[in-house]
Parts: structure tokens; sequence; C-alpha cells
């Protein structure tokens, strides 16, 4: 078993609490179900967000659907002009036997645009 990385990344429209916490347990919901893993095999998450979010941490999202012995840390996006307003990103990092090929990255919402490549 190894460590593997999964990406992902979801948009809200306005920087509401209950809305953060919505998108970030959906976002999470998804990596999870995609790549079948268990809450005993993620070995921390890291989420940024863009700086127009600040009313809630989107490590409660994870806590509150059971992440909460997970290593969780919460960072501000880099600003660069032009870039996806209102997003929350994530780099969720999982104890694994699949290889780099098969682990899904997960774009939802306006967050597509950021990796065509990779959004089906």
């Amino acid at each position: 078993m190894v460590v593997r990385g999964i990406r992902g990344a979801i948009t809200v429209t306005r920087d509401e609490p209950g809305e953060i916490m919505d998108a970030t347990r959906e976002l999470l919901q998804k990596i999870q179900q995609e790549n079948a893993f268990s809450i005993e095999d993620v070995a921390s998450a890291l989420f940024t967000v863009t700086a127009d979010i600040r009313s809630i941490f989107p490590a409660a999202a994870a806590r509150s659907i059971g992440w909460d012995k997970v290593p969780l840390m919460c960072f501000q996006e880099i600003e660069v002009e032009g870039s996806l307003e209102k997003c929350i990103r994530v780099l969720v990092h999982v104890n694994t036997d699949k290889s780099q090929r098969e682990i899904k990255h997960i774009y939802l919402r306006e967050a597509r645009r950021l990796r065509q490549d990779l959004v089906t």
C-alpha cells in the first residue's frame, strides 16, 4: 500500500457557512465514492480557499462527515489575477493499492474549468 494524492475542487456562489459546509461535504463524499476508500485510509487532507471565502473553515465540513480523526489543515490560495473565484480546493492523501492512473480527481461546478483534462 502507498500514499496517493487525490485532488479536488468545487465553487460556491456565496461566502456563507452553510454553503461552504454543503459544498465541501459534496466534494469530499464524491472523492471518497469515486476512489472507493474508507475514512481510515485517509492520511491527511489539505484545503485551500480563495481570499473571498472567510466565513468558515472547510475542515469543519470534513469533521462533520466523520473525518474527525484525520489531520486537516486550511490555507488561503495565492491570489492570481483572473483566477477562479469562490473556490475550495483539497488535496487528500490516501493509503491505497491503486495506481496513479486509477486515481480519480474530482472537479465540480465552475471548478471543472481548472482541470478540463481530468473531467469527464
